[in-house]
């Protein structure tokens, strides 16, 4: 509802919920995640003092005011809901939710001493129960059929909520997607047809992409699906028209949104299963993107990138600001970078004078092309 990776903490008041949320969250931070804390209250609050400019600004009618400083902002604004889906919670790893039990979000109950809450979960009200959380007295709470943790066993809960985070991230399916709807203008002729090696590069990185991902798909303009169709692999005609690379991501992200897309460009000869796996093997998928950084410029390879599902959302936002730039949108985005231990890789071939190279260098290192 709020983020693809939430888990909320429940209970009713005095059960020990806030108390355990900051244990939490403290041991996600040490392991370098970076979480993001929604609590919900049943009254008003006010973090607004009277006098202030904020304030006065609130009072003469604002209906949304932004606070901050070099460290810090805040934003206050009328009306519930409307920090669903924020790039401010997107752009965390995590999302923890402090309340909010009759929402149908995975949650943690916190069991109190009176087990008020338990004819909540019996009835279902409370739905969608990861765990019950109890203060040592155990019995009888097996009989939900549910994993029982003391919630002073701060260790035992945050191992099972790693656990069901990484469990459903592993429900994202990893697509391959061959960019190759470019114009080739530089080149002069199609560079997905081009041979570097015994396959051109069209079938060459499609290949690649199958060891390691469930599908595999090619990135093309409507036109190029005649030429394209006799390869025998599937084909994704881009509907985000004029945009370059960010509209083949997008238009496979619309076909299929909960999918993961390691995408790779169709002019990198040099790209090799040892450069794929160095990128999986450093994946993670709480971040918005897995990237190499290129040694030459010190900037993420938006074009040899692992995007995850929750960054559909944040290139449509930035789209919608009249950036298409993947690019821009690694750089200014929580991405996990890689070193790139075989640089070359990185190395597109865009003219003829870069082909002949390519052709020449890989004739001495293969013995062929």
């Amino acid at each position: 509802m709020f983020h693809p990776f939430e888990i909320a903490f429940c209970g009713l008041s005095g059960s020990g919920k806030t108390t355990l949320l900051i244990k939490v969250i403290r041991h996600f931070r040490q392991k370098g995640y970076e979480p993001a804390c929604f609590k919900h209250g049943c009254h008003h609050f006010d973090i607004d003092r009277e006098g202030k400019d904020s304030y006065m600004a609130r009072q003469a009618g604002a209906v949304s005011v932004m606070i901050s400083d070099p460290g810090k902002e805040a934003l206050i604004s009328d009306g519930a809901g409307s920090l669903s889906g924020s790039p401010l919670l997107l752009s965390c790893d995590m999302l923890f939710i402090e309340g909010l039990k009759e929402l149908p979000i995975p949650k943690l109950i916190l069991v109190d001493n009176g087990r008020a809450i338990l004819p909540l979960i019996e009835n279902g009200t409370v739905k969608q129960v990861l765990a019950l959380l109890h203060d040592g007295e155990a019995e009888g709470l097996d009989a939900f059929g549910l994993p029982l943790f003391c919630r002073d066993d701060v260790a035992g809960i945050t191992d099972f909520v790693e656990r069901c985070l990484a469990e459903r991230a592993a429900e994202a399916p990893l697509y391959g997607l061959v960019l190759a709807g470019g114009l080739s203008s530089r080149m002069g002729t199609d560079k997905a047809l081009l041979s570097y090696h015994t396959e051109n590069q069209l079938v060459r990185t499609a290949l690649l992409l199958s060891e390691t991902c469930d599908k595999v798909f090619i990135s093309c303009r409507a036109e190029q699906r005649s030429s394209y169709s006799r390869y025998g692999h599937l084909l994704l005609t881009d509907t985000y028209l004029d945009m370059g690379p960010m509209g083949g991501l997008l238009s496979a992200q619309r076909s299929h949104p909960h999918a993961a897309w390691l995408v790779t460009a169709c002019d990198l000869p040099f790209v090799d299963a040892d450069t794929l796996a160095s990128l999986l093997s450093s994946r993670d998928p709480f971040r918005y993107a897995t990237a190499f950084i290129s040694p030459e410029s010190s900037l993420p390879e938006p074009l040899l990138t692992i995007y995850e599902p929750k960054s559909r959302m944040a290139l449509l936002q930035q789209h919608g600001s009249g950036n298409d730039s993947l690019s821009s949108f690694l750089r200014h985005r929580r991405i996990m970078p890689v070193e790139a231990r075989n640089p070359s890789a990185l190395n597109n071939v865009n003219d003829p004078a870069a082909m002949t190279e390519a052709r020449k260098f890989l004739n001495g290192l293969y013995g062929r092309c």
